[in-house]
Formats: C-alpha cells, sequence, structure tokens
C-alpha cells in the first residue's frame, strides 16, 4: 500500500472527525437523540413527525458545510470515477443495509462506540469488514 502524499490531508481529516463528534455530543446533551444519519434521513422523510425540523437542519448542514467549506477554503471538488446509476444503487444498499443493521455507520461508528454499546462495536466490525471485502473484490478480482 502506498499513500498518495500529494493528496494526503490528516489535519483537515481530524478537524472533519472533530466536528462529527461535535455535533454528535451537541445532539445527544441537547436533545437527546444519536446521531445516526440514516435515522435522522429516514424520520425527516415521515409526514407527520414532530422532530422534523431539526431533522431537515442537521441534513441541511450536511449539505451546506462542505459547499461552504470549498467557498472558504478552497476544498477539493468531489470527483466520481463511476456511472451515476452505480452511485444511486450503493446509495439504496447503504439504506437498505442500514435498516437491516439497525443503525448506520455514523450511529454505531459514532455514537455507539463511544457509549462503549457492545452491539455497535460488533456492527462496525461488520461494516468494516464489508468495506475491506468489497474494496478487495472490486480492485482486485474485477479489476
Amino acid at each position: 500500500m502506498t499513500i498518495d502524499w500529494a493528496h494526503f490531508a490528516p489535519l483537515s481529516a481530524l478537524a472533519g472527525g472533530a466536528l462529527i463528534g461535535l455535533a454528535a455530543a451537541l445532539l445527544v446533551l441537547g436533545l437527546g437523540r444519536i446521531l445516526g444519519a440514516a435515522g435522522i434521513l429516514g424520520g425527516a422523510l415521515e409526514i407527520h413527525d414532530a422532530e422534523a425540523p431539526w431533522r431537515w437542519s442537521l441534513i441541511a448542514g450536511l449539505v451546506v458545510s462542505p459547499l461552504a467549506a470549498r467557498a472558504l477554503w478552497g476544498a477539493a471538488q468531489p470527483a466520481f470515477a463511476t456511472h451515476w446509476l452505480a452511485l444511486i444503487a450503493s446509495g439504496l444498499l447503504v439504506g437498505f443495509g442500514a435498516q437491516l443493521g439497525s443503525g448506520c455507520t455514523s450511529g454505531h461508528g459514532v455514537c455507539g462506540l463511544a457509549r462503549l454499546s457492545p452491539r455497535s462495536l460488533a456492527a462496525t466490525g461488520i461494516f468494516m469488514a464489508t468495506a475491506f471485502a468489497t474494496v478487495f473484490f472490486v480492485r482486485h478480482v474485477v479489476g
């Protein structure tokens, strides 16, 4: 494995992780809710959900934050080396997996591990093992 030193940005990754942790802490301390992005989106789509305003505010923040970072600091524009149909299919599979696993990577990996949840430890281990296997398969088997 080699590191692409030209694009290695540990400080921005650290800052992003710290901001996610801060947002998770504020949400649990302020509203007593876990920051699980898939669950927040699913709840926002329910028509008569009284919690929809804070959910949509959080979703708007997820969309606006990278745009603001790009405008303020010239952050790189994401580039997708795949067809848009593959991106949609991937998103649907992630949503299905989040439903099946009773949570997503942010809910289990960030908040669940911080609460020392054994279920979240198992779920995060499965998420990571599946991700490793998928990358290996796509890069080395499919080619």
